[in-house]
């Protein structure tokens, strides 16, 4: 009785995990560049589309600036090295979906005659449904270079607002510069 009750409970946890949208998360960096030089980061500026809300913009650079802290970077808007810029934006989509049913008999095709008629019914209905795509892009640049050295995105398509912004945004920003190199901030002199 209680193996049932784990393997219901197992079920649900993966079916209510299964539901919530799957962020999809991709890097890239520059293979010369020296990440063990940087120690600093500024936040520059965040681009927009206008479906994403002031709110969001600024959990956005909440959790842009948590993470770069948590790795070891240090803040500093006079003199970085690295300096962290984002793009985010929001599409709406319609999805499209088609069922058909059809039934009846049909002929039999050969390459040197068609045999017999046929005759097939059926119906087919569409459905369609609204959601939202977002993208979040963090660019990195080497701010005496001037030039990009990683970039990170995550792709997610959802039916509504989370519940709680707050962590979903701060997660997703996590998820992308999870791949980011870890920082020295108390090497810094």
């Amino acid at each position: 009785m209680k193996k049932a009750t784990i393997k219901i409970l197992v079920l649900g946890l993966l079916l209510a995990a299964s539901c919530k949208p799957a962020l999809k998360v991709s890097s890239d960096y520059d293979r010369s560049a020296n990440f063990s030089q940087y120690k600093t980061f500024t936040l520059y500026y965040l681009v927009t589309n206008r479906h994403v809300s002031e709110l969001n913009e600024e959990r956005i650079w909440n959790s842009l600036r948590a993470e770069m802290i948590k790795k070891g970077y240090r803040e500093d808007n006079r003199n970085p090295d690295l300096v962290v810029n984002a793009v985010s934006v929001v599409k709406n989509r319609k999805a499209v979906s088609a069922n058909s049913s059809a039934y009846g008999y049909g002929g039999a095709y050969r390459p040197y005659r068609y045999w017999g008629g046929g005759m097939v019914s059926g119906t087919t209905t569409f459905q369609t449904s609204n959601y939202k795509e977002g993208s979040l892009m963090i660019d990195v640049v080497d701010a005496r270079k001037d030039r990009l050295v990683w970039q990170g995105t995550g792709n997610a398509e959802f039916e509504k607002q989370p519940k709680n912004p707050d962590v979903a945004i701060s997660n997703a920003v996590n998820k992308i510069l999870s791949s980011f190199p870890q920082g020295d901030a108390t090497a810094i002199k």
